[in-house]
């Protein structure tokens, strides 16, 4: 993980026009390189930020910085629901996003069968979504968020409506496709032990109007694996998050701006 800023966000609000705060005085900063989850309840504020990062909504006052500016339309983006076209293969779906910034079909059909190939999809490339289990649509949505190559990865709670044999291997599959490829992920979820498991750092949102309450470096080896999950250290440090989140849930958290 590198120690340079990728961007900020610097005391962000929004408002609905309805007058619903979602966000208050939202302070975060996303390293180059690093897994940072977003831990919270839900309607805190965790999708929101993810599409304040991605321009798909703008703040109602203060900014999103990128310190690199060419990396804002670098993005890829997972959400809870694969939303694969029903009608098109697989490597047609995966394809998608190249043929809209048109590259050439056969390449194309090149990066999206070199994708399929990483999340383990690759002898499904002709199938179509109706043919594939739950688990499997969701690795297919990650092989088109990365088929651009994308420097950030945004991911809403993608493993969130899987069992939890399917969610343990994804997490598994995730983590090794951030180890190699060299991309910085933004990780929302709910879960305490899915965002220990995951990330290399936590920050914890409390309940609307959304703010970062607090933050925690994750002390695990690189390589986690079953091992990791039983292991003492992985239980001490979910348990310190679980403390992080009890003291974000008190209804003093929602008097102050937070810290982070």
């Amino acid at each position: 993980m590198s120690a340079d800023p990728l961007l900020r966000l610097d005391a962000v609000t929004l408002s609905y026009p309805n007058g619903t705060r979602a966000l208050a005085g939202v302070d975060l900063t996303v390293a180059a390189g690093e897994f940072l989850s977003l831990l919270g309840p839900s309607g805190c504020g965790k999708s929101t930020v993810l599409r304040l990062v991605a321009g798909l909504l703008s703040p109602t006052s203060g900014q999103v910085e990128w310190t690199r500016p060419a990396a804002r339309g670098d993005i890829g983006f997972v959400f809870q629901e694969p939303t694969l076209m029903p009608w098109a293969t697989i490597r047609a779906n995966v394809r998608l996003p190249l043929d809209l910034a048109g590259v050439g079909r056969a390449e194309g059909d090149s990066r999206a069968l070199a994708e399929l190939e990483k999340v383990g999809l690759s002898d499904f490339a002709d199938a179509y979504p109706r043919e594939l289990s739950g688990g499997m649509k969701m690795r297919a949505a990650l092989a088109r968020a990365l088929v651009t190559r994308p420097g950030l990865l945004l991911l809403d709670e993608p493993f969130a409506a899987l069992d939890e044999i399917t969610r343990l291997k994804l997490n598994d599959d995730l983590l090794a496709l951030w180890r190699h490829g060299g991309f910085t992920v933004l990780f929302v979820t709910h879960s305490v032990f899915e965002s220990v498991y995951l990330s290399s750092r936590i920050a914890v949102m409390g309940p609307r109007p959304g703010r970062i309450v607090g933050e925690m470096m994750v002390d695990l080896p690189p390589e986690r694996d079953l091992a990791t999950r039983t292991g003492t250290l992985y239980g001490a440090q979910c348990r310190a998050v679980s403390a992080l989140l009890e003291t974000a849930m008190a209804p003093a958290s929602n008097t102050g701006r937070g810290a982070g």
